[in-house]
């Protein structure tokens, strides 16, 4: 049996509980509540939200199309797309696909030490330790000054990489048991808050709309980011998951039941952290700090505090490994398909010597928070506007439309191609230009 056969997704609701795996991670747990925070609560909402539906609808759903139509992942897609406006320029589009290739790789390297971080945390709260010390003080004694995360950074490896053997298949195997826990977690831990002395002017705080933050470009650009970071619409990852996509499903549809999940478990979250933030008169946009130093001390004064914390950081673990396999796979099957002679397992090991030989020495926050700002400033926005440029620029309209509409009751046209022409493009070169400029990281 062909390959890809075997590493196609069984059911569109296996495919959308991985790429909803994919998108949900740290931009919904600590990045959409300190941004929807700092940029007028509802207001900033309101802007996320129109970013979310044409991101969705256009951006992500033309990068599944795309990895459908190459039936590979993000240097063939570029290959692809190219050679559709000029077979000679297949080879040049190939090369091109190897920044967001990079950016995917660079960006697990920093991912994968966060992660292990968290699985750390989960362990001090198996043992009962975190809800006795200073979490202020436990934090920097691995963050700053130790190497105590070393055995769980290569665990956190290994175990995502050993979900990736049978590609499609353990991904989708593997998320159909963490998507629902973590959605279910969040669900208990935003109730638990509820009851929190002070909880109501969280809530209060995110459904008031200041009309007039919308005023603030900055708030639009902030909420651009945010929606494009959350899907992951990054020009690479997404794309090997739309290579394991049937031909007789809706591109557009599971785009949309995609992000529309990844925004109930940001607005989840959000649910969870502001109310809590509030209630202790804690710093909404303390940022990593958040999940290691702010909610410790919120769990620590709580009743059945240890219980809340052994969930919390279980969900948190899943939302990690959930998006690192998507990294990796995005690699690991990009290297596959470029030399043909490696096996997968050959691949995978490779992934493992390169993440742990480079990310062992980025254990310290000092070392992997310069280096996820670097990623998220030049190579995620260059990247990103790489694919919205190669897919509806370069590529022929009649092709990518060909794709798009595959498995659909009402065909796309005119509107959806020239909205991705001409606004998700548009964004994109927005939000890559800010980056670049304002050395924003989003």
């Amino acid at each position: 049996m062909n390959e890809k056969k075997q590493l196609k997704f069984s059911n569109r609701w296996g495919f959308v509980l991985s790429a909803v795996g994919s998108a949900v991670g740290m931009a919904n747990v600590w990045g959409f509540p300190a941004k929807l925070g700092a940029n007028g609560g509802g207001a900033f909402l309101v802007a996320y939200l129109i970013f979310i539906a044409l991101f969705s609808v256009v951006g992500l759903s033309a990068e599944y199309a795309i990895g459908r139509r190459a039936r590979t992942g993000t240097l063939g897609a570029y290959k692809n797309a190219w050679q559709s406006r000029n077979a000679k320029l297949g080879k040049a589009g190939g090369l091109l696909g190897w920044l967001p290739l990079a950016g995917s790789m660079c960006i697990a390297l920093g991912y994968a030490v966060i992660i292990s971080y968290i699985l750390k945390a989960l362990w001090n709260s198996l043992t009962g330790d975190l809800m006795t010390v200073d979490t202020g003080a436990w934090f920097e004694s691995f963050a700053m000054n130790d190497y105590s995360v070393v055995p769980f950074h290569v665990i956190v490896v290994v175990v995502t990489l050993l979900t990736l053997l049978l590609g499609a298949k353990s991904i989708e195997k593997s998320n159909k048991i963490m998507m629902p826990v973590f959605f279910i977690i969040f669900l208990v831990l935003a109730v638990r808050v509820a009851f929190l002395p002070g909880a109501f002017e969280g809530y209060k705080f995110m459904f008031t709309f200041e009309w007039s933050a919308l005023k603030n470009p900055m708030t639009w650009v902030w909420a651009m980011g945010q929606a494009f970071f959350s899907l992951s619409v990054t020009g690479s990852g997404m794309i090997v998951y739309g290579a394991y996509l049937d031909d007789g499903e809706d591109a557009v549809k599971l785009a949309v039941r995609t992000a529309f999940f990844d925004t109930i478990a940001a607005f989840v979250a959000a649910l969870v952290i502001i109310p809590a933030c509030f209630a202790y008169g804690l710093d909404i946009g303390a940022g990593p700090s958040l999940l290691f130093v702010t909610l410790p001390r919120i769990l620590q004064d709580i009743p059945f505090g240890q219980f809340f914390a052994i969930i919390l950081y279980v969900a948190m673990v899943f939302a990690g490994i959930s998006s690192l396999q998507n990294m990796f796979e995005a690699v690991g099957e990009s290297l596959q398909n470029k030399f043909k002679k490696l096996s997968r397992v050959a691949v995978l090991i490779i992934l493992c010597i390169v993440c742990l030989g480079f990310g062992l020495n980025m254990e310290q926050i000092s070392s992997w928070g310069p280096w996820m700002d670097i990623v998220s400033i030049y190579i995620i926005p260059i990247g990103a506007t790489l694919g919205a440029i190669s897919w509806f620029w370069v590529m022929k309209k009649n092709d990518i439309l060909d794709e798009i509409n595959k498995g659909t009751e009402k065909k796309h046209g005119n509107l959806w191609y020239y909205s991705g022409k001409f606004l998700y493009v548009g964004c994109a070169l927005i939000l890559c230009i800010v980056a670049l400029f304002m050395k924003i990281a989003f």
